[in-house]
């Protein structure tokens, strides 16, 4: 029975995650081709999606918090609700060509999002830990569905309020999300549990200390900041070379299928080959990645690369998040992935933000140079963790 109930809150948990997802593309795709048409200076066209990660990275602490004490499906239908109210008024301030306003509908947004990267934890925290890795991983296979559902709803309804061009695709945006919270109503996770050390347990400065911790950390951030660093520039670089916003849309679509399809077999190899060396198989994959890129604009060019980038996302996230899942006890869980969110969404908004200028001042070859070091610094992370585990733990003296 319990491992029936594991495996329903994960399938709930990915057509959650489907959901979002599909939502969540739209504004991957659409944001910055709005924002170029509604802002007053290109530079700023990536900032409304820039601004949908500031608001991520700043409800990750509170929401993580509120889940602690009211469970997660409060948190997770709070979360889809604002989702769906933000994509309404992008919608409404296409009409109106409100640059403001849109960027503030991206920004709530950005609510749901946070709610959404619990999605995994929720299904990490109800498995035991032979289940773990593979609850993490299955979870994110709902991107694969979203991949294909989320890119094909922007193509579909970008031209529906003509001349307001794309506002039917956040229209679409808002139905989607409210989509998820029927969904949340069949989701069975375990309360919050008591606490047990009423100090919430170990210092954080104590869980940092420890190889994994440092190491997940790493893996979750820079996987996360230097794909978004690049997705986020993606349609506007496919654009500026001539490439239709089809096209573009289309690139994306690739892009996700390549984030979520090794989700099906992600968490197999974790448990086959251990965590390491599959976060290390994905900063591989990313510097790939960048290196294909680099080399040329081409519509193949794209076709290769961000595939190859999804994937190493994929890798290192996932890897990354079961990593971390080990190194914290029961009671530290919500300060433990709070950190883990508010530190990733917090680098991963001045990755969006950034994006777009460096894009627009240096070109498209630039965003990507600007990723190698970053994922050398996470290959270096994960040598690191490997050799502690390794290193024999230190011989105490009689009498201590």
């Amino acid at each position: 029975m319990a491992e029936s109930a594991e495996r329903r809150n994960v399938l709930v948990l990915a057509i959650c995650q489907a959901l979002y997802l599909a939502s969540a593309s739209v504004s991957v795709a659409l944001s910055g081709l709005v924002g170029s048409m509604l802002a007053p200076s290109k530079a700023l066209s990536t900032l409304p999606y820039s601004l949908s990660v500031v608001a991520t990275a700043s409800s990750t602490v509170p929401l993580s918090l509120l889940m602690g004490r009211l469970g997660r499906r409060v948190g997770f239908a709070l979360g889809a609700l604002l989702g769906a109210a933000g994509a309404a008024i992008a919608c409404a301030a296409i009409f109106t060509r409100d640059f403001p306003a849109f960027c503030a509908g991206n920004a709530l947004t950005g609510v749901f999002q946070a709610s959404a990267q619990y999605y995994r934890f929720a299904a990490a925290d109800a498995a035991d830990a032979r289940f773990r890795s593979r609850a993490v991983s299955w979870v994110l296979t709902g991107g694969v569905v979203a991949a294909v559902l989320g890119p094909s709803l922007a193509s579909a309804t970008k031209d529906l309020f003509m001349p307001a061009r794309f506002a039917g695709s956040f229209l679409a945006m808002a139905a989607v999300a409210l989509a998820t919270i029927p969904l949340l109503m069949v989701l069975r996770v375990p309360a919050p549990r008591a606490v047990r050390d009423p100090a919430g347990g170990r210092p954080l400065a104590a869980i940092a200390r420890q190889p994994g911790f440092t190491t997940a950390i790493a893996n979750c951030v820079i996987g996360y900041t230097t794909m978004i660093f690049i997705m986020t520039a993606t349609p506007l670089a496919a654009v500026a070379h001539h490439h239709s916003s089809d096209r573009a849309i289309g690139i994306i679509r690739l892009h996700l299928i390549g984030m979520f399809l090794p989700s099906f077999f992600t968490g197999g190899l974790i448990a086959r080959y251990g965590v390491a060396w599959v976060m290390l198989a994905g900063a591989t994959m990313s510097l790939l990645a960048a290196v294909v890129s680099i080399a040329g604009a081409t519509l193949v060019h794209f076709w290769l690369a961000l595939p190859l980038l999804g994937a190493g996302w994929n890798f290192m996230y996932v890897g990354g998040t079961t990593l971390l899942t080990a190194v914290y006890r029961p009671e530290e869980r919500a300060k433990v992935q709070a950190t883990n969110e508010f530190v990733t969404f917090g680098l991963v908004a001045l990755a969006s933000l950034s994006s777009g200028g460096v894009f627009a001042r240096f070109g498209w070859q630039a965003v990507n140079y600007a990723v190698l070091p970053l994922l050398v610094l996470a290959a270096s992370t994960t040598v690191w963790y490997v050799a502690a585990q390794r290193r024999p733990a230190p011989v105490q003296p009689d009498g201590l």
